[in-house]
């Protein structure tokens, strides 16, 4: 049995971090009923690399976080949509909304009405800025909270233009720190019986996957500077070029690095690194730089990762995700799984038992109204009625 199983969650989220927060639950055994607009679904439907799947509503970027979830088309703006959703969240443990402030009021999703039909309701708001502060009503993505959070001037190669972070990382790390967030709201509910409002900012979860940054400008007023794939203090954590290929080596400790040295045939430099004192270790930096660089240049990149990862010294040939996601490794594990004609990523950890499994691949818009509207009582005239006139939506 899955941590989740037995909980019902309502997803009102769109684009990444919220439908990924979500998506974290669906595969931790919660039922997900993500609900769409009847007349404009999640936008990440018609985006992705395959064009034809666009077409149908079924983006990849959109299925990359839609599997394991049922979906319900309902216009939230009428009447009878709005009395239709007010009966799901009277069966429902947990709500997850990232509308702006102002449709949050208009759809009355407001917490303190919702927490009227269900007293002990977990609500979950996403927003870029917070439901506080000057910035609360502004809106945001991933790129333009990179730039606010100072991410970008963490990001890129030294006396660089400040680079964004390529993927979303922003968003899908609201959306772990969100779900994480749920769960300890259902933890402490276990335990007291009580409801909870959560308040999730893509700004102050910025903060906290650079936290090591955060806390140095903190105590000493200035940031870190960027470096690339150089530590400036550093010669074992750095990229080398090899005879045929870039190689990443992450020798952080003296130890590591006097290991490193082992593995280029230095034993005499490795005791001296060994017997360094840290604080005087980049010092050392140049002058182990230029013997490393002339040494990794001797054997490829799969060769020297071998070689190191025998001596304790964490290393890795640069790959293209392509390549990563065919790796014997990745095939040992459960992060990727089959579900129907698709591979998904599921989530980054394991159970012993009761692991993240994804059920169900992502379903068309609106695929499941009429199930959801039936186990609520709406007979099959009835639900016929209310699609006639756009309260729902099923594509069947």
């Amino acid at each position: 049995m899955r941590p989740f199983e037995g909980l019902r969650v309502l997803d009102l989220t769109h684009v990444f971090a919220g439908p990924f927060c979500a998506y974290q639950l669906a595969v931790l055994g919660a039922e997900v009923i993500k609900i769409e607009p009847v007349d404009r679904p999640d936008m990440t439907r018609e985006e992705g690399a395959d064009s034809a799947l666009n077409a149908k509503g079924m983006g990849l970027s959109f299925q990359a976080q839609g599997g394991g979830k049922r979906t319900l088309a309902l216009d939230l703006k009428s009447p009878e949509g709005r009395g239709i959703f007010n009966r799901l969240v009277a069966t429902a443990d947990v709500v997850v909304q990232n509308y702006t402030a102002r449709a949050v009021d208009a759809l009355g999703l407001g917490y303190d009405r919702l927490a009227a039909l269900k007293p002990d309701l977990i609500y979950c708001a996403i927003s870029g800025f917070g439901v506080s502060g000057p910035k609360a009503a502004d809106p945001a993505y991933d790129v333009v909270i990179q730039a606010f959070a100072g991410v970008m001037a963490a990001n890129g190669e030294a006396g660089s233009d400040p680079v964004r972070v390529g993927p979303a990382m922003v968003d899908y790390g609201t959306g772990a720190q969100a779900a994480m967030a749920i769960a300890a709201a259902l933890f402490d509910r276990a335990r007291t019986g009580l409801g909870r409002r959560i308040d999730v900012a893509m700004a102050d979860c910025a903060l906290m996957l650079m936290n090591s940054h955060t806390a140095t400008t903190l105590a000493t007023g200035a940031a870190p500077k960027p470096h690339g794939n150089h530590d400036p203090s550093l010669a074992g954590y750095a990229t080398y070029e090899t005879a045929d290929g870039t190689l990443m080596i992450g020798a952080y400790s003296n130890a590591q690095l006097a290991n490193l040295m082992r593995a280029v045939g230095r034993g005499d430099v490795a005791e001296e690194v060994a017997s360094t004192p840290r604080a005087d270790i980049a010092a050392r930096r140049p002058g182990d730089r230029a013997l490393l660089a002339e040494a990794m240049r001797t054997r490829p990149a799969a060769e020297w990762e071998e070689i190191l990862n025998d001596h304790h010294v964490p290393a890795a040939r640069v790959r293209g995700l392509a390549e990563t996601l065919t790796e014997p490794q990745l095939a040992s594990r459960t992060v990727v799984q089959q579900v129907g004609d698709g591979r998904f990523a599921v989530a980054g950890f394991t159970y012993d038992r009761g692991a993240p499994t994804l059920d169900s691949a992502p379903r068309a818009h609106g695929a499941d109204s009429r199930a959801v509207l039936e186990e609520l009582g709406v007979g099959a005239a009835e639900f016929d009625d209310l699609a006639a006139r756009g309260v729902v939506f099923s594509p069947s």
